[in-house]
């Protein structure tokens, strides 16, 4: 089974349907898609601009593979794929590939590359999946929006630790 698509349907039940809270920098979106990542979406595809609740399905889909799953997430181990899918669609790329890094033991520039991802794959996938979670609960920790979106997010955080470690479990044994 193609591993995004056994991945996807927990993000896209952990990011919802549409959205517009104030406190959230994102802004407008629609299961997770910000109304700017979707104009720049729709506009690379020669077609004009609409309002981000009305994305498809297929566009919605569209857009985590490009912008979230791809490239990196083909290379890693099941489970440590959906963690780190997760946070980038939650925090970015750029912090998800921080905290991997950092629970891999590598140093942490924000590029996935050969040393980064030979420790992913030479890593215990359970152990790393934890470490990445940890990580992650510490970075939530450390955001001025924890007093509204905390609690929301330490839960996310443990449910896609919980299906990732099994995940990662079901592919070691």
């Amino acid at each position: 089974m193609d591993q995004f698509l056994a991945c996807l349907p927990f993000i896209l039940k952990e990011e919802g349907g549409n959205d517009d809270d104030p406190h959230d920098p994102g802004g407008r979106t629609s299961r997770g898609i910000t109304q700017r990542e979707y104009d720049a979406y729709r506009r690379s595809k020669g077609e004009p601009t609409h309002d981000v609740w009305k994305a498809t399905d297929d566009e919605v889909k569209e857009i985590y593979q490009l912008q979230y799953w791809e490239p990196w997430c083909t290379k890693m181990p099941h489970g440590v794929d959906l963690a780190y899918f997760d946070m980038a669609v939650n925090a970015g790329p750029h912090e998800s590939t921080l905290l991997i890094q950092r629970a891999a033991g590598v140093i942490a520039d924000g590029h996935i590359g050969l040393v980064t991802l030979d420790a992913l794959q030479s890593a215990n996938p359970i152990r790393l999946i934890s470490a990445f979670s940890d990580n992650r609960r510490a970075y939530y920790r450390s955001l001025k929006g924890f007093k509204y979106y905390g609690k929301g997010w330490l839960a996310r955080t443990g449910r896609i630790e919980t299906a990732a470690l099994l995940m990662a479990a079901q592919k070691v044994a």
